[in-house]
């Protein structure tokens, strides 16, 4: 039998890396509105991170692995004592400012949340800060972080557009580690050839399965998936600054690339090119911490509380109109297992909102789980696709994430269809939701630091210029409880 040998040129790298990496190193942010709503995003990503505190299955994944390893000029991560090692300090950061579920979210051909790579921007951050001190140099400042986060989201969130990764059954956590990955190592002083090869890795490594986020499994894992995606990334830019070599053709390889092995042998698809449309046109998870394509349903099912509640016994059946994309992940009958199984079920929320007019995360933990009203309510709704909600969905002019939802009584009388088609922490609700984002920032604040410290974090970051302008370490100082 014969044997055609493999051809051994070395191939020139990837495109799709080659454009990342030219990104990453030369554009020049110049959106006013991707600046300002970074900072919100600073903000309601930090106090998302903060209020996870409260909730012990969170915080027993956090501190160094080894009890009492000190680690000099180690990164700080936010409303704890822990000063740990970059990578370390990523996967704690991560994993907080995720837990609930309650940060900024993309949501388009994939979904993700890009907020998550401030867990790796963060951490370096203020390890490169306090280390430059301790050698005599200028620190980083805030400035430098909103504009890794605005270029992190933008690669992400384009990436993300035509490129479905959960069809294939992966998680869209490998876009925060090729994101973190290839700004970080911009962060740590790396040449195109640094980023180029630290790139290559993040694409060579297994990726996560997305088993964690679905039915029957859905699990805990969806809540520190990011933190390790970014932690993992921080790992790999590292590694590249030391020299470590790349993988040009890491995707297009025939047989053994990333397209080949892991995307049923599809090139990704590009709508546009990289620049601040993401963090201009990012979706802020403002009024619930429910998965995203949950929200205009909870706040559908809010509006007909005053109408329901004392009714609940009545109800024959409820209607709920969604989007293609929220029937395939989130619609769910039969148990609901944790926490992380019940923010991922539309039928859950929903019934949340029209049973206490409310929802907020204790509403996921047993001991509202064990109210009968709720699953009795979850068993009388009918989950369908409107045709529509899903081509708004995908939209780039509009994007919408729309909801309807009618209650049918036994009586024959029925409530009004109450339709939201954009959450309160869209782009065209932003002048509404703002001021409902800083004041949810205030209280997630207060949740863990005493007033007047809460206060000089509040005033400091609604004054752009000054946060700009200050040393990430002392920024990150004022986060130390």
């Amino acid at each position: 039998m014969s044997h055609i040998a493999d051809n051994n040129e070395r191939p020139s790298f990837d495109e799709e890396l080659v454009d990342i990496v030219k990104y990453v190193m030369s554009y020049n942010v110049r959106s006013d509105e991707a600046y300002d709503t970074a900072r919100h995003c600073l903000m309601d990503t930090l106090g998302c991170g903060l209020l996870a505190l409260r909730y012990p299955e969170c915080t027993k994944l956090l501190g160094p692995v080894v009890p009492g390893t000190h680690v000099p000029h180690g990164a700080r991560v936010p409303g704890t004592q822990f000063e740990l090692d970059p990578i370390l300090a990523a996967f704690n950061i991560g994993a907080i400012i995720r837990w609930l579920d309650y940060n900024d979210t993309w949501l388009a051909a994939e979904w993700g949340h890009p907020s998550d790579n401030l867990g790796g921007i963060l951490a370096v951050a203020d390890y490169l800060s306090r280390e430059r001190i301790a050698q005599g140099k200028s620190p980083l400042h805030m400035q430098d972080v909103l504009t890794a986060m605005i270029k992190a989201h933008e690669i992400q969130g384009v990436l993300a557009l035509e490129n479905s990764f959960n069809r294939v059954g992966l998680d869209h956590v490998v876009l925060v580690k090729v994101a973190s990955t290839a700004v970080i190592t911009a962060m740590l002083g790396g040449t195109e050839q640094q980023v180029l090869n630290a790139l290559s890795l993040a694409w060579v490594d297994g990726q996560s399965l997305r088993t964690y986020r679905h039915a029957p499994n859905t699990g805990s894992r969806k809540s520190w998936a990011a933190g390790d995606a970014t932690s993992r990334a921080v790992r790999l830019a590292m590694m590249a600054m030391r020299g470590e070599m790349g993988y040009p053709s890491v995707l297009s390889a025939k047989g053994w690339g990333f397209y080949d092995v892991s995307f049923k042998g599809q090139r990704f698809k590009f709508q546009r090119s990289y620049g601040s449309y993401v963090m201009e046109n990012v979706l802020f998870k403002i009024s619930y911490p429910a998965e995203f394509h949950a929200q205009t349903a909870v706040e559908c099912a809010i509006k007909l509380y005053p109408q329901v509640k004392d009714r609940l016994d009545d109800i024959e059946r409820i209607e709920l109109v969604t989007q293609e994309s929220a029937v395939r992940i989130i619609s769910k009958e039969g148990p609901l297992h944790n926490p992380a199984d019940r923010d991922h079920c539309l039928q859950y929320m929903a019934a949340i909102g029209l049973i206490f007019g409310e929802l907020n995360a204790d509403h996921y933990e047993d001991k509202v789980a064990a109210d009968p009203r709720i699953d009795s309510l979850r068993a009388k709704m009918k989950v369908v696709e409107k045709t529509e909600f899903s081509s708004d969905y995908h939209d780039p002019e509009k994007r919408s994430i729309a909801n309807a939802i009618q209650v049918f009584f036994k009586d024959g009388t029925s409530t009004e269809q109450v339709v939201v088609e954009y959450p309160i922490g869209h782009r065209r609700r932003r002048a509404e939701g703002i001021p409902v984002l800083v004041e949810k920032f205030k209280h997630n604040l207060q949740t863990r630091f005493p007033r007047q410290r809460a206060e000089a974090i509040m005033q400091l970051c609604q004054d752009k210029a000054r946060l700009a302008a200050t040393p990430v370490n002392e920024f990150m100082d004022m986060l130390v409880i």
